[in-house]
C-alpha cells in the first residue's frame, strides 16, 4: 500500500558525515586565537559627530525674514487704500439696498441617487419604480453696485415613481 516504504527506509539508513581533520584543526584553531576585528578592506569606520549647517539655517531665517516683510508691507499697503470713513444708514436705505440684489446663479448637486426597487402601487396598473435622490441647491444674488452677495444653500430630496415597461 505504502509506495514510500523502501525510501523511507533508505533515509532511516542514513548518518551524517564525520568531517574532516583539517576543519577540526582550522575551527580549533580559531577558537584558540584572542578576538580580533575582522578586516575591513582597507575602510576604517569614523566616529558620526553632529555636525551642525550654519549656512541653511542663515539662508532659511533670511527667506523666513524676507517673507514676513513683505506680507507685513502688503498689509500696509492694503490698510492706506480703504477708506476709513464710518457711515450710518437708516432703515429704508437697507431695504432699498436688499431690492438692489439680482440672481446671480443656482447651483443643483445631485449627492446621492438611490433606487429603491419595484413597487406595486394599488392606485395604479402596472408597477412602478422608485427612485430617491438628495440634491442641494444653491441659490445666489448679488449686488452690482456694492458687489456683496448672499448665498441660500438647502437640501432637498425627491422621491420618483417611474413606470416600469415588460416589453
Amino acid at each position: 500500500m505504502n509506495d514510500f516504504s523502501e525510501l523511507e527506509d533508505q533515509l532511516r539508513k542514513l548518518r551524517p558525515a564525520q568531517p574532516s581533520p583539517s576543519l577540526i584543526s582550522r575551527i580549533e584553531g580559531a577558537l584558540a586565537e584572542p578576538e580580533t576585528l575582522a578586516p575591513t578592506s582597507g575602510v576604517v569606520p569614523s566616529e558620526h559627530r553632529f555636525h551642525f549647517n550654519w549656512l541653511s539655517l542663515g539662508l532659511g531665517l533670511a527667506a523666513a525674514t524676507a517673507l514676513v516683510f513683505f506680507a507685513f508691507v502688503r498689509l500696509h499697503e492694503q490698510a492706506a487704500q480703504t477708506p476709513r470713513t464710518a457711515s450710518t444708514q437708516s432703515s429704508p436705505a437697507i431695504s432699498t439696498s436688499a431690492a438692489q440684489l439680482v440672481p446671480a446663479g443656482l447651483t443643483q448637486v445631485v449627492y446621492r441617487t438611490r433606487d429603491e426597487g419595484v413597487h406595486f402601487p394599488t392606485s395604479a396598473e402596472q408597477p412602478m419604480r422608485r427612485v430617491r435622490s438628495r440634491t442641494r441647491e444653491t441659490l445666489q444674488w448679488r449686488n452690482p453696485k456694492t458687489g456683496a452677495t448672499l448665498r441660500i444653500s438647502y437640501p432637498t430630496e425627491q422621491v420618483s415613481l417611474l413606470p416600469v415597461s415588460g416589453q
